[in-house]
């Protein structure tokens, strides 16, 4: 009977301590996604209040994502050859034709994202560009499509339609619409877009796996000097002609910080969850901007913003979920093989023992 019992409690404790588990687990991942959610949400409106013509007045969208870059290089080369925190990849080994084939594109297409969203804050609300970017997936499914990394299929375009539709809406109710900061917005859209598919192939299909840290390490440099160039035509004489301006450096570089700390949540967020969640946290982070920017930055949001959004918001929950069903389908079809692969080798095992035993009685 004490053996009964001690065995009884040894099988709840093995369930308790299973359950403990995974209910650690889940909250870990609700833990870097509200960290991620914070960060975001702070960069999008400390950029807002640092470009914003009425508010911080420093319409100079280039040198801040300059600045943002200088300090995520500084911060990742420290990391890497002074602290020696993480190590740089060696299989494969960024070798300097594999950095010019593979970083140097994403390190520009990322640097050109960055440059046209940050400026989009100039001309648009935060409500208003939270609203344009759920074009996102549009942009992500139309290039991947041309890269031949997804199947076109009438059901997903049907979809990009209505979220494309739902924008469309949404941007004829803006009270506030100025098209070049549309152009600005959906430019940084398609640059993003791209980075993601390049992502895909020039990375992840060769095999190379970068951190948080060694992924500033190798394109923030690398965007910091795409950016000089436009920088230099663009804004460096606005900035002479200015003369005066005296930077804050608690401003900007408590911004900096606030960058530096969302790029590791980002890649920290997609290697302990996936990047679905993360699709998944940005639509409830947008609505949180969207809220925020009605309520406290006195942003105008009308009626017919937030039904076109709502249509494009029922659009990317539906591309969200069928992500999430392919990603089950392939899980199940990789569970199958392994399983298959496991009963052929036992079968395997099964038969060379009856051959032996079969010689022995010979």
């Amino acid at each position: 009977m004490a053996m009964g019992k001690e065995s009884g409690g040894g099988g709840a404790g093995g369930e308790g301590g299973m359950s403990d588990s995974v209910i650690r687990k889940v909250l870990v991942s609700y833990m870097y996604v509200a960290v991620w959610i914070f960060l975001s949400f702070t960069v999008i409106v400390y950029n807002k209040y640092i470009l914003d013509p009425k508010m911080y007045n420093w319409p100079f969208p280039i040198s801040l994502t300059m600045v943002h870059m200088a300090f995520c290089s500084s911060l990742a080369v420290a990391l890497v050859r002074l602290f020696r925190v993480v190590e740089l990849p060696s299989s494969p080994a960024m070798t300097p034709q594999l950095y010019t084939s593979s970083v140097l594109p994403i390190g520009a297409l990322y640097s050109l994202s960055l440059w046209f969203s940050n400026s989009a804050y100039i001309y648009l609300s935060v409500s208003f560009i939270q609203m344009l970017k759920a074009l996102m997936p549009v942009a992500v499914y139309s290039i991947g499509v041309l890269f031949k990394k997804e199947n076109f299929k009438s059901s997903s375009m049907l979809n990009m339609l209505s979220i494309s539709f739902g924008v469309a809406i949404a941007a004829y109710g803006e009270a506030r619409f100025d098209a070049r900061g549309v152009a600005l917005q959906l430019a940084a859209v398609a640059f993003e877009a791209t980075r993601l598919v390049l992502i895909q192939i020039l990375l992840t299909s060769k095999g190379i796996s970068l951190n948080p840290i060694t992924s500033l390490y190798y394109v923030a440099p690398c965007c910091l000097a795409f950016l000089v160039i436009p920088w230099a035509f663009v804004e460096l004489p606005r900035l002479r002609a200015v003369g005066t301006f005296q930077p804050d450096f608690f401003i900007f570089g408590t911004n900096s910080l606030c960058a530096f700390a969302l790029n590791l949540a980002v890649f920290l967020l997609v290697g302990k969850t996936s990047a679905l969640t993360m699709n998944v946290a940005g639509v409830v982070k947008d609505w949180l901007l969207i809220a925020f920017s009605w309520s406290v930055i006195r942003d105008t949001v009308t009626p017919i913003n937030l039904f076109g959004y709502g249509i494009a918001f029922l659009g990317v929950g539906y591309y969200n979920h069928v992500k999430l069903q392919a990603l089950k389908a392939k899980e199940a079809q990789k569970k199958a093989a392994q399983a298959d692969e496991e009963a052929g080798s036992l079968l395997q095992e099964r038969d060379s023992h009856g051959e032996r035993k079969s010689d022995n009685q010979a």
